[in-house]
């Protein structure tokens, strides 16, 4: 168990330490200074003339919230579209069929939101055309997409008065090739060389040592398993995610996917310092994520290394802690400290089962996503604490008779409304969606659906209530993972959940950078002795007390219906 303990530890401190140089290296990006990546120019030159961009065309807030919908709108329609014909279209070597409306309307919806909830099975739901050319494509812009938005938030933070915020197009194209493109070949390589596959040929006709015979997917999968993870989008090429053989072959690979998922939205935070030339409220922003993550992770390896309790008391020994579900090769801290970093950051991948976790882990997994600003997903984590950080700064101004400030910008009350409707929106969606999925299942268990409600559920009681809650708190918050219990492939769960993926996804982009638009336009004003410090030890605590308020208290009374239930009623 020491052993486990010293690994997951290794992982995150060389995570942090390479957070810190990548951060810098980002802000030099954004900044326009000399890069060693220079040498990408002539690429993204090329770029920018087939695709008419002039990216020196400033745009403000407002142009470019415009061009942020606008490209993904397009990228829907072409996932869409591939996703209705996949079946018809060439690299399909295992014959996989094409997909039905509902589940291609989900499913590229999941996808361009950087959720990538997956209700279709990896090996058998997608083709290898689709799987490299629209869903390894979309896991690259949907998370440039995040990263742009927080440069944005950048380029308002940094200047005095201005409306003129950069260029998003350029943004998008340099975050692909300045950042994700050279990391995630990095990444793929290193897992090819451990075992991953990154060849067109289709299944291998196996022989097992039971001597049954068994069809082993394969296909050009180490690219899409690099990117997944450090766009933090989760969706995996096999079914079983990471948890699979060739996803994720060994404990170094799962070092290195840990890693990679946890790198960028650490290192966007030091970023943000540079950027700024303000390291210490990065450091004080990376203290409060941090304290929240450990908020949420220690319970989890807890509760997993402690194992079942209903088993314990049949007298049976749990020497590993609780392994069902989980991986012998992985154990059961290094599975528990990635399910508590793939909530926490919204990737959403796995390399264990959560429908398996003890309850109170479960419910440490929903509070990770449900409150969504703690590191959170590449860019829009930063945005989502950029709210709780505002409405922080309003209440610890009128608690201690100082002007509400940030960074020399007034907060008055526009801006207050915003981030108060941003901050109630993400419950609101998760619990209404919820508790419609339950109203449904109780008095219309055998509707004609084209699958009845009543076979919705593997699992009745509080775990069943859990399972549809986890659904929904997963797709608000762009994480992509589930209790498995649940069977999402139908009319309803497509269609209710893609409304809650959209909501989830554009309006928590689009609250701070109009937030941030807005300040960026008022007149800078020079810090006095009456000016709220935020970049100060107390602020932190301010800002961490409103997040856990505000978010995780709007969550305790579905909580207490499912996994708290669950726990203390013996599982």
């Amino acid at each position: 168990m020491n052993t486990e303990y010293i690994g997951i530890i290794f992982t995150y401190g060389l995570t942090f330490v390479l957070a810190i140089l990548l951060g810098k290296y980002i802000a030099k990006v954004y900044s326009g200074e000399k890069t060693f990546t220079d040498f990408m120019r002539p690429l993204e030159r090329l770029i920018y003339k087939i695709s008419g961009i002039n990216p020196d065309r400033e745009m403000n807030w407002k142009q470019h919230m415009v061009a942020l919908l606008s490209i993904n709108l397009v990228w829907f329609v072409y996932a869409f579209v591939m996703f209705l014909l996949q079946g018809h279209l060439p690299l399909n070597p295992d014959h996989n069929p094409s997909m039905t409306p509902d589940l291609s309307y989900n499913t590229a919806i999941s996808f361009i939101v950087n959720c990538n909830l997956q209700d279709y099975s990896g090996e058998t739901g997608v083709t290898y055309l689709t799987q490299l050319f629209v869903l390894t494509f979309l896991h690259f812009v949907s998370a440039a997409t995040g990263i742009a938005a927080l440069a944005i938030l950048f380029r308002a933070l940094k200047d005095k008065t201005t409306d003129k915020l950069g260029n998003f197009f350029h943004y998008l194209t340099i975050t692909c090739t300045r950042i994700l493109l050279p990391l995630a070949i990095i990444v793929a390589t290193v897992l090819v060389f451990h075992g991953t596959p990154a060849s067109y040929e289709g299944h291998a006709t196996v022989i097992t040592m039971q001597g049954d015979t068994q069809q082993v997917s394969r296909g050009p999968a180490a690219a899409m398993i690099a990117i997944k993870h450090l766009g933090t989008n989760g969706g995996g090429w096999f079914n079983a995610n990471s948890a699979h053989p060739l996803e994720n072959p060994d404990y170094l690979t799962n070092m290195l996917e840990l890693l990679a998922q946890v790198l960028l939205p650490i290192a966007l935070v030091f970023a943000l310092g540079f950027y700024l030339k303000r390291r210490k409220l990065s450091w004080v922003i990376y203290a409060v994520m941090t304290a929240g993550m450990l908020l949420f992770m220690i319970p989890t390896i807890y509760c997993e290394i402690h194992g079942n309790p209903a088993i314990a008391h049949m007298g049976v020994q749990q020497p590993f802690g609780n392994m069902e579900g989980k991986e012998m090769r992985f154990g059961s801290v290094a599975s528990a400290y990635w399910s508590a970093v793939t909530t926490i950051i919204s990737t959403g991948s796995v390399n264990s089962m959560h429908d398996s976790y003890m309850p109170l882990s479960g419910a440490m997994q929903m509070l990770a996503m449900m409150t969504n600003a703690f590191y959170g997903g590449c860019g829009v984590g930063i945005l989502n604490y950029f709210i709780f950080l505002i409405i922080a700064v309003f209440i610890s101004g009128l608690m201690v008779g100082r002007t509400p400030e940030f960074l020399g910008r007034k907060i008055e009350a526009r801006e207050m409304k915003i981030a108060t409707i941003i901050a109630l929106l993400h419950p609101f969606i998760i619990l209404v969606n919820t508790a419609l999925a339950s109203y449904i299942l109780v008095h219309y268990p055998n509707a004609g659906w084209d699958m009845k409600p009543s076979a919705w559920l593997n699992n009745p009681g509080f775990h069943g209530f859990s399972e549809m809650l986890y659904q929904n708190t997963s797709a608000a918050a762009n994480n992509g993972s589930a209790f498995a219990g649940l069977t999402g492939n139908n009319n309803f769960w497509n269609i209710s959940t893609g409304f809650v993926l959209i909501l989830g996804r554009y309006l928590p982009i689009i609250g701070p950078i109009a937030i941030a638009g807005l300040l960026a336009q008022k007149k800078f004003i020079p810090p006095s002795s009456g000016t709220l410090k935020s970049d100060t030890f107390t602020f932190g605590v301010m800002t961490f007390g409103v997040i856990m308020i505000i978010a995780a208290l709007a969550f305790f009374p579905s909580l207490v219906l499912g996994p708290i239930a669950e726990h203390y009623t013996g599982f």
